[in-house]
């Protein structure tokens, strides 16, 4: 007879959770350092992040995965996992994650609290509203956008030209109908008719902003610097000349402090902060990840989605940006993903097949020596299945250690820490014997086209770039107004080292086609737009919300 499994909500739900008061004590956080929100959440007050300034810097390890396929990956497990295994060591980790965004959640992908026994709880709450983060970020965005328009409205003193309006209002849910809208209908009264549009929270440049500054000063210094519209004479008009900044900056007063939980095991979690990967850049609070250096020996963060857009804006956006150095960098795939990418339909994948594995394992071959562009050690973890075969693991093995990788099973969705200690071994032998020498893709005052040229040749396997006749305007714009020098986030699929989705494994001699171009000033990147991506997702035809509800004893079910 088959094994059951339990649903992750369903062991989520089960767990023993210590007050969060506790686990912080564990890593040397006081009481007086925390900000209670209820008994298992809580955040990291600045006087803690002062005091624990000086400290030596612990190690930091990236997880990363390959292209996301239908099978699965399991990059957040993966990264809880580990860090639970180090608990099991006797390792003082912190694992540094993002929080999830209700797009999904309601959706397709899923929530971000890991699975199975490698999950960070309160399961619900993190996935849900969590401490109201992503809501104050929202709040302040839409702020923003309603002094624009009010701005116009009362006389438009800025001369503000609303057929070059930029600001988006945003919303944290997949809406499809508000991606392209009409604002000001009505009266008089009701503002000035103009075309509008909303992004999802995530893809906010105010989620990159909160991600990226490093106390309320910088955040009000990038709040400042955003870019709503362009004035009668092309000049940029920005969030300060609208005097919207102090009023942002208190809406995200308490949102810029990093949340404090812990993994099923007890192992601290800070979850801050939560761009898309494939259209923001995907990383967890830079607040976040700097804090748990200091107050760890190892800190387990991930990069969203693959590595060719998470890992690659992790190092060239968010290390650049905030000096931080990786010491290694974890690679997750699994058997059923690679086979998928080998053409092997998904309903076939619990069946042995050695020639589909060969043929899939490119993806994971292009996204290793990306990593090692680098120059930092990599570790290959294939998140374990029960149909995987002893032959596939064989394989894989020779494969990565062949390209000068360390190897690791990871059982932790099953067996939680202790399902995680081959692949902790695996990365503390690679952090003692193997040196990080990072270096970023390229240097800052390369030619911005350069710089895309860069990351979808080398990083994706390009043959050419070529851009729209919009995103050119717009490229030789961006370089008039003095952001040349700044990093490329590039908003691609994630499915696909290509900008189509439909070519799996690894596709060479394509186009990387450039749709459009705009700066995102206040985070300080320069986004470029490819393909079909969209920056307001919409629901599937069968969405996630349909199973999700809460019963007469008020315990929510069917989230996962």
């Amino acid at each position: 007879m088959a094994k059951q499994y339990k649903s992750d909500i369903e062991i989520a739900q089960e767990a023993v959770m210590l007050p969060i008061k506790e686990v912080a004590a564990s890593i040397g956080i006081e009481e007086d350092d925390l900000e209670f929100y209820g008994k298992y959440k809580a955040k990291l007050s600045d006087e803690f992040a002062k005091k624990i300034e000086n400290n030596e810097n612990g190690k930091l390890i990236l997880v990363t995965a390959i292209n996301p396929t239908p099978a699965g990956e399991g990059k957040t497990t993966t990264s809880v996992g580990l860090g639970q295994a180090f608990g099991k060591l006797g390792k003082k980790a912190i694992i540094a994650l993002r929080e999830p965004s209700l797009g999904p959640c309601f959706g397709i992908k899923g929530g971000a609290a890991g699975g199975g026994y490698a999950q960070v709880v309160p399961m619900e709450d993190l996935n849900l509203h969590f401490t109201g983060d992503f809501h104050a970020i929202t709040s302040a965005n839409n702020l923003l956008a309603a002094m624009l328009d009010n701005h116009i409205q009362q006389g438009n003193e800025l001369g503000i030209d609303t057929r070059q309006i930029i600001w988006k209002r945003c919303l944290d849910m997949n809406d499809r109908a508000l991606r392209n809208i009409v604002v000001g209908l009505g009266n008089k009264m009701d503002g000035v008719p103009r075309e509008d549009h909303f992004v999802i929270t995530v893809a906010s440049e105010i989620m990159a902003i909160l991600c990226l500054a490093l106390d309320m000063k910088d955040l009000k210094e990038r709040l400042g610097k955003i870019i709503v519209a362009y004035n009668m004479k092309g000049e940029p008009v920005t969030a300060k000349d609208l005097k919207a900044v102090g009023a942002m900056a208190a809406l995200l007063k308490d949102a810029i402090k990093p949340n404090l939980i812990q993994t099923l095991e007890h192992t601290p979690a800070l979850v801050h902060g939560g761009p898309f990967a494939n259209i923001a850049h995907g990383c967890n609070s830079v607040r976040a990840t700097t804090l748990a250096l200091k107050a760890a020996d190892y800190v387990i963060t991930e990069a969203g989605f693959g590595a060719d857009l998470g890992a690659e804006k992790f190092f060239d956006i968010k290390c650049r940006k905030a000096g931080l150095k990786p010491d290694a960098v974890v690679l997750v795939a699994t058997v059923r993903a690679l086979k998928y990418n080998g053409g092997v339909a998904k309903e076939n994948l619990n069946e042995e097949n050695l020639d589909a594995l060969k043929k899939g394992i490119v993806n994971l071959e292009k996204h290793i020596e990306n990593l090692q562009l680098y120059k930092v050690p990599v570790v290959v973890t294939l998140n374990s299945f029960v149909t995987d075969t002893e032959a596939e693991y064989a394989f894989i093995k020779e494969f990565c250690e062949e390209r000068g990788c360390k190897f690791a099973l990871s059982q932790v969705w099953e067996n939680g820490g202790e399902g995680g200690i081959e692949l902790a071994n695996a990365v503390l032998e690679t952090l003692e014997t193997k040196q990080s020498d990072f270096e970023v893709l390229y240097p800052d005052e390369m030619e911005l086209e350069d710089k895309i040229e860069t990351i979808a040749t080398k990083i994706y396997g390009a043959a050419k770039v070529e851009y729209s006749v919009p995103a050119k305007k717009a490229l030789t714009k961006i370089k008039e107004l003095g952001f040349g020098n700044l990093p490329i986030c590039m908003a691609k699929n994630q499915y696909s080292l290509s900008d189509d989705a439909k070519k799996l494994g690894r596709p060479e001699g394509f186009t990387i086609n450039i749709r459009e171009v705009y700066v995102s000033a206040g985070a300080g990147f320069v986004v470029a737009v490819t393909g079909t991506i969209m920056t307001m997702p919409g629901l599937p035809k069968n969405p996630a919300a349909f199973n999700i509800d809460v019963n007469d004893e008020g315990v929510i079910e069917g989230l996962f």
